[in-house]
């Protein structure tokens, strides 16, 4: 790992469902993308552990230090310095098309072909999904993150044991090249369920995110970031759902202008 940290600026568009590590308790993929459209894999990022100026959300403009990774060859993949993490900003609603819409790609092969580990793709005909897991995949999952929860020092603060969501969020969908199914790894998915059911029964909630990403999202713009993984290259997940509205010819047509 390199000993002279770097800084860096990025937009994060990436969040994605926390997930029990042995070495750092619980850990969230992150990722976000510099001014001149440069893909930032953010990692390891304990997220409950941040608190204030430094927890953020989709769309915030957030400043970091960061090292090479000794282990992740990823050329976009870079060890965070937990606590340089500072949000500086937001990207306002009406530049978010315009500045990430150039960097759609046709496909997951695509983005594999050009030797990317990050990408955005814009989907085929996606269909949202869900299935109920069963009792033992609920009690795996809560004991990793239970172990999760308990693991650290002495310096950080207690966390609450996560939840796992009863369902396992699905898309199918095509792009330019090959049909796929994939699971929602996108963190706000999952939270849209919980905070749905404090208020809602359980098909009511179902229900809404039917609609939002059935019929709502893939109307107005729908972009799907997708990442793959460190050990398996050839393994790609499904990391982001992003409203994100498509630019007409004539936007593009002006933005290439300039």
């Amino acid at each position: 790992m390199s000993v002279t940290p770097q800084a860096c600026r990025v937009t994060i568009l990436v969040k994605a469902l926390p997930q029990p590590s042995k070495r750092y308790g619980e850990t969230v993929c992150c990722a976000g993308v510099t001014s001149d459209g440069h893909w930032k894999r953010l990692y390891p990022i304990r997220f409950r552990h941040l608190a204030g100026n430094s927890s953020f959300k989709r769309w915030d403009q957030v400043e970091f230090r960061h090292s090479t990774p000794s282990q992740d060859k990823r050329e976009e993949s870079c060890h965070v310095h937990e606590d340089s993490i500072k949000v500086v900003g937001s990207l306002p609603e009406k530049e978010r098309s315009r500045t990430f819409d150039p960097l759609i790609l046709p496909s997951v092969a695509e983005a594999a072909r050009r030797g990317r580990s990050l990408a955005l793709i814009r989907p085929i005909r996606p269909r949202f999904f869900w299935k109920r897991k069963s009792a033992a995949e609920l009690a795996e999952e809560r004991e990793a993150y239970a172990k999760a929860a308990r693991q650290g020092s002495l310096l950080d603060k207690e966390l609450e044991t996560l939840e796992p969501s009863p369902f396992e969020f699905k898309f199918k969908f095509r792009d330019q090249e090959a049909e796929h199914t994939y699971a929602n790894g996108d963190w706000e998915a999952h939270a849209m369920f919980y905070n749905g059911r404090r208020k809602k029964s359980e098909a009511e909630v179902l229900q809404w995110m039917d609609e939002t990403f059935n019929v709502k999202y893939p109307a107005k713009g729908m972009a799907f970031a997708v990442g793959n993984q460190a050990k398996r290259p050839q393994v790609w997940q499904l990391l982001g759902v992003i409203r994100l509205d498509e630019l007409t010819e004539f936007e593009k047509a002006q933005q290439r202008l300039f």
